[in-house]
Parts: structure tokens; C-alpha cells; sequence
């Protein structure tokens, strides 16, 4: 009959002390705890170390329960029914005529390296990518990522090791930097959706320990931190067509074509959606995507749509002659503020905001809010109507961030 308790077990002295079944909590003089199993193998006795004892415990004194789903071999940290339960299948192995040693680390060796993972990741999104977008992902992990993660077991890499990934470019190419650690979550999202990690890519913790990227050259993103001041300054001037696009390109983490290819058609003011259709998206093969809009937004388009009175078909921003605007008319207002950056970089000011301000909301939600393919048991994790409620949360805060506080 078992004889340890949670209580018993965090207070344990230095010892062997039995559980039961041949399970044993194994406390060295250091007070560091373990679990091992004693079973007997074709006739001899052997010890199978099963992992730490996990000594956390709540209130009413019962082991503290892991949050996340992980398969029991490959656990390391193990509560006493994890240990049990660990040991059970072990012993029923050795019965079985098995090498409960081999079948304890089967499963761990499963696991992929960071490299193997990237380039499984790859094969299994690249349909779903623009072409140069493909060719490049794996160059700049090769580049810049694999020599210090690409032989670490994907399941082992934390936010340190990706801090230290990134701090050789991280102020020498910001640019590329920050698409490297982008590229490095879709990585280990990827391996959580395979189930070869317990957790989704750290978020905001890889910045911690890096220095502020410095601004200036073109196509740099504007720093989130900077955002609410230039959204107050360009809402504060003349409402040109220009000002407004790229103040709706802000609230909505959008491209420039995206923006300047709206159409009145495909906005739904009451529901707070953009659809967009699939010509609209990058890539020829693109889905058609929903962008929820922010009371930001949102009041950006009753008052600009007041002012014009348009046909349903019509441009939302337009130039000359109701024309569409140029690819240069939102950089050109960040050209006359003399600032560097690019209209398309606010995009990667909204997903640093998110991956830093927002821990709650996975990843794959701020991917997704980008337009970006996710994969597809990533997204079948979250229902689908929850999916598009975190990513509205998401962007409501985000035009909440960037106007001040303003659109509460």
C-alpha cells in the first residue's frame, strides 16, 4: 500500500523512503528529491531514476497539479501520482520483458532539435508563404539562429536561449533581428502544436535582457513605445487622405496594399469587422481574412465616411481623382514628420507591443491578427469563435494603447 503523502513528502529527511511497488522518494543530504523505481530485470534488480519530485504545494497541502498537458514519460518534474503513475508503466514494461530504462527515455528521444523542428516547420507552412518569404525563413535561422539553438532539444529552449540567439544582431540588424524572433516562435509554436514542447514561444521575457534598439535607417519599425505620441500628433493635423490611411494601417496592424485596396464594401461597422477579401491578401494563394476593428478604427471610418458619403464599392482612402493612393503616400507623412521609419514596419511595432504587453494572448493570435498562417492544430487548440474573440481583445487593446487611452 502506498505510504508517502504530499505533506510527507516536502518534508522528507535525507534517505530512501518507500512508497510502494518498488517506487521509492530518493532525498540526498543536499535535500534535493527524486523519484526512483526498483524493478527487477530478467533476474536483476535495477534502479530507473524517474525525475525530480515535485515538492510545490497548495493550501489544503495536495501537490500542485502542472498546467500544461505533457505526456508522462517525458516529464521531469513529477508530483507523487505523476511518480505513481510514471513507475506503473515502467514496471509493467519490465514484466512485459522490456528495458523499462529504454522505454523511459523512448519518447525523449522523440523529440526533435531546434533545426529539425525549424525545417519541419518550414515544409509544413511554406504553401501557405510568399515565395521569397519561404526562401528566406529558413536562410535567416541558418544565418542567425542556428549555431547556438539548432542541436538544443526543441522542448528545452527558454527565453534566455533565444535572448542569446538574438544578441549578436539584435542592435547591429534590428530589422533582421526582430524577424529572426518572430521566425523563432513559429518555430516553437509549431513543436507545441506537434506536441514536442509543453509551452508556446517565450514572449515577453526574450527582450528583457537586450538593449533598446536603436532608431533611424529605412524600413525600420517604429518602437511601440513611440507609437501614442505620432498617433497623437498625426490625429491632431488636417484629416488628408494620407494622415487617415496610416492612422487605419496603425489601429489595424495592416499592409500598406491592404489599406490602400479598401474598399466600403467590406467593412462592417456594427459587427467592428473588415473582410477581406482573398484578392485583397498577400500571396496569390491567400484566404480571405477578417480583421476586427478597434473603437479606434471604428471611429476613424464613421467620421471619414460622414465626411464623403461614398457608394458601397468605393475606395475607402483615395487619391487624386478618387483614385487609389500611391505605394509612397503613408511613408511620405513619416517622410514630412522626418522620421525613418516605414508604414509597413507598424506592423512589427503591433506584434512587439503584443509579444511584451499582452503575455496573456498566445502567440498564434497575434499571428493570426497579422494575417499570418498559423498552423492548422494551433488554431483547432482554441475554438474558432474564441480564436477571433482573443484576436478582437488583442486589438481593441492595441488601439487602446496607441490612441492614450483614449478608445477604452
Amino acid at each position: 500500500m502506498a505510504k508517502l503523502s504530499a505533506v510527507a513528502i516536502k518534508n522528507a529527511k535525507p534517505g530512501r523512503h518507500a512508497d510502494g511497488g518498488g517506487l521509492y522518494l530518493l532525498v540526498k543530504p543536499t535535500g534535493a528529491k527524486s523519484w526512483v523505481l526498483r524493478v527487477q530485470v530478467e533476474g536483476v534488480r535495477r534502479d530507473v531514476g524517474l525525475g525530480t519530485a515535485d515538492t510545490s504545494t497548495r493550501p489544503n497541502g495536495k501537490a500542485e497539479e502542472p498546467p500544461i498537458s505533457i505526456p508522462i514519460l517525458q516529464r521531469k518534474v513529477l508530483t507523487l501520482s505523476e511518480a505513481r503513475e510514471k513507475a506503473g508503466i515502467l514496471r509493467r514494461a519490465a514484466k512485459a520483458g522490456l528495458d523499462p530504462l529504454a522505454e523511459r527515455d523512448r519518447e525523449r528521444r522523440a523529440v526533435p532539435t531546434f533545426r529539425k523542428a525549424a525545417q519541419a516547420a518550414h515544409e509544413a507552412l511554406k504553401d501557405g508563404w510568399a515565395e521569397k518569404g519561404a526562401k528566406t525563413f529558413i536562410s535567416s535561422l541558418e544565418n542567425h539562429a542556428f549555431g547556438s539553438l539548432g542541436d538544443k532539444r526543441v522542448d528545452g529552449i527558454t527565453a534566455g536561449d533565444i535572448t542569446e540567439a538574438l544578441a549578436k544582431i539584435w542592435t547591429a540588424k534590428p530589422d533582421m533581428a526582430r524577424k529572426v524572433r518572430q521566425r523563432i516562435g513559429t518555430v516553437l509554436n509549431f513543436a507545441h502544436s506537434k506536441g514536442w514542447r509543453a509551452t508556446e514561444a517565450p514572449g515577453r521575457s526574450v527582450t528583457v535582457g537586450l538593449p533598446r534598439q536603436p532608431k533611424g535607417g529605412n524600413y525600420e519599425a517604429m518602437p511601440y513605445a513611440d507609437v501614442p505620441a505620432f498617433v497623437a500628433k498625426i490625429a491632431a493635423e488636417f484629416p488628408t487622405s494620407g494622415r487617415q490611411a496610416l492612422l487605419f494601417l496603425i489601429y489595424t496592424a495592416a499592409r500598406p496594399g491592404e489599406v490602400r485596396g479598401a474598399r466600403w464594401s467590406q467593412i462592417d461597422l456594427d459587427g467592428g469587422d473588415w473582410n477581406r477579401p482573398a484578392a485583397l491578401m498577400k500571396g496569390a494563394d491567400a484566404p480571405p481574412h477578417t480583421v476586427t476593428l478597434s473603437n479606434a478604427a471604428i471611429e476613424l471610418l464613421r467620421r471619414w465616411k460622414g465626411e464623403r458619403q461614398p457608394e458601397p464599392d468605393d475606395l475607402i482612402f483615395t487619391g487624386q481623382r478618387r483614385s487609389m493612393l500611391s505605394d509612397m503616400t503613408m511613408n511620405k507623412v513619416l517622410r514630412t514628420a522626418k522620421l525613418p521609419y516605414d508604414a509597413h514596419g507598424f506592423r512589427s511595432s503591433f506584434r512587439d507591443w503584443a509579444a511584451e504587453k499582452m503575455p496573456e494572448i498566445p502567440d498564434p493570435v497575434a499571428e493570426a491578427a497579422l494575417a499570418h498562417i498559423v498552423p492548422d492544430k494551433v488554431v483547432r487548440a482554441y475554438k474558432r469563435t474564441n480564436f477571433i474573440e482573443m484576436r478582437r481583445k488583442l486589438l481593441d487593446a492595441w488601439g487602446s494603447y496607441v490612441c492614450g487611452g483614449r478608445h477604452d
